[in-house]
């Protein structure tokens, strides 16, 4: 059995402990035993993959393992990774461990909520160590399902609408993205849904690309918050509570991009070459329509959710220009933005929590009542606006450099108007802080609050060092990632030409 299938197993033994757990104190200790494993996990499966790097394997996929599942559709339990699974790995469990200390005081149900949250999780999990494309379906439905009970018993406002809006579309785009994977299975002569090895085949006609590779992009982009189908993703952030929020957009909203990647772009690549231009359109269009929706909106969570919609749309932005750079800046933006979006959505419960709303023009004065809170979301503010020295600078420097290599007009017009999303960012983002933070106090009641405790205080600082290393120090994801995008790459641009 392989060391990756511990990313399974550890959640699944959280789950029976979770259900045989009879008090408060036994679920929180399962929940912080468990996601401290999967962080350590994690954590050592980094440190082995820049070990082999440096002592020159040359291996791109490590630690695969594969058993027979399924025999008459040639279905098999494949698992492995690259540099992109793995920081995507440690992204999780980041999100995952911080969001047990997020959700330390949730009530009522609190038993109920980790089940579904671990549930959650494990699909996550298992996706990104897939490498066969029935496997990794499934683990994509294991982790959409929880979410319409996460939100519609444990949300807030119009809960019960936005799990239900949440779950159809995303539901609408399972079904296109199973008709695809079928079509590549069935027309690419592998006999086998292993990616990698479909991938070698070479062998799926032009024309047929072009009929899935729709179907394929279309139905990870839903998730992905691809224009005209993110409409889901305001309301199902404004709703869900706090860690479920963390880890959808910090975590779920990433399937996305790399499945887009990983199957469509892939295993599709002629296809992808001529149709990119159509979906680089949409995702210039989420790229800026996101962040100026985020401009007029006076929901905390509103804003960051279209934020989120912005960023993400950078992501399949990037992927779209194929060049090794820009891509590589994709998945850093993945990983900096998931940092970014969990921190932004942990403090904006927190806050919540104190003065039951999360209208801008009714907060105010905060920095003098609860500093700790304010401080970090100036730091996540300033962070998201892409601030030298934070994580957000470095992906979307790489991304805009990446994508301006394009030589055409097409591409570096698709590029200046992507690049005017980090003003209106900038505009958003310091009206917020501003506004919230220094302004005199909104309520007198309000100078009754307390500042932050000591487990919410863990998850903010978890996830601060985290942006401020991928910051100050992102070679080590870069390289990892880069030597996982080169490849990918190089076989769309050689079976382009040939």
């Amino acid at each position: 059995m392989s060391i990756l299938t511990l990313f399974v197993v550890i959640p699944a033994l959280m789950l029976l402990g979770l259900w045989v757990s009879r008090s408060l104190n036994q679920v929180r200790g399962v929940m912080v035993a468990g996601s401290s494993c999967l962080l350590a996990l994690s954590v050592w499966l980094t440190l082995y993959f820049m070990q082999q790097r440096a002592a020159g394997n040359t291996e791109v996929m490590l630690l695969q393992y594969s058993i027979e599942w399924f025999s008459p559709f040639n279905i098999c339990y494949s698992v492995g990774v690259d540099g992109i699974s793995v920081v995507m790995l440690l992204l999780s469990s980041i999100i995952v461990f911080t969001g047990t200390f997020a959700s330390w005081q949730l009530k009522p149900l609190t038993k109920e909520y980790f089940l579904w949250f671990t549930l959650l999780s494990t699909g996550v999990y298992g996706f990104f160590i897939s490498i066969d494309m029935f496997t990794m379906f499934m683990f994509y439905e294991v982790a959409l399902i929880p979410m319409y009970l996460l939100i519609g018993v444990w949300g807030s406002g119009r809960k019960e609408y936005s799990a239900m809006k949440l779950t159809l579309m995303l539901m609408g785009g399972s079904a296109l993205l199973i008709l695809g994977l079928l079509g590549i299975y069935y027309f690419s002569g592998a006999e086998t849904m292993n990616v990698l090895e479909i991938a070698q085949k070479h062998s799926i006609p032009v024309d047929v690309q072009k009929v899935f590779f729709p179907f394929i992009f279309i139905g990870f982009g839903v998730l992905g918050a691809l224009f005209p189908f993110h409409t889901w993703s305001p309301d199902g952030h404004a709703s869900a509570p706090t860690a479920v929020s963390m880890l959808h957009a910090g975590v779920l909203m990433k399937l996305g991009g790399y499945g887009c990647f990983r199957i469509a772009m892939f295993l599709l690549p002629d296809a992808a070459r001529e149709l990119s231009w159509i979906f680089l359109i949409l995702t210039t269009i989420s790229v800026v329509y996101g962040a100026l929706s985020a401009c007029v909106q006076t929901d905390l969570k509103y804003i960051n959710a279209y934020s989120s919609v912005s960023h993400c749309g950078l992501v399949l932005f990037a992927l779209l220009m194929m060049t090794k750079t820009a891509c590589t800046g994709a998945i850093l933006q993945m990983l900096s933005h998931g940092l970014m979006t969990a921190l932004f959505f942990a403090l904006i419960g927190m806050i919540y929590g104190r003065t039951h709303t999360r209208d801008v023009r009714k907060l105010g004065g905060l920095m003098k009542i609860m500093p700790f809170l304010s401080v970090g979301y100036v730091i996540a503010g300033l962070a998201n606006l892409g601030l030298p020295g934070f994580s957000g600078f470095v992906a979307e420097m790489t991304i805009f450099v990446g994508s301006f290599e394009n030589a055409d007009m097409f591409h570096r017009t698709a590029t200046i108007i992507a690049c005017t999303s980090i003003v209106v960012t900038a505009v958003y983002i310091l009206r917020v802080v501003g506004k919230i933070l220094y302004q005199k106090v909104a309520d007198p009641h309000y100078l009754e609050l307390t500042d932050a405790t000591w487990d919410e205080r863990v998850a903010v600082i978890c996830l601060i060092a985290c942006v401020a290393g991928l910051g100050l120090f992102p070679i080590w994801a870069q390289g990892a990632i880069e030597d996982a995008v080169g490849p990918i790459i190089n076989h769309i641009c050689y079976l382009a030409t040939v």
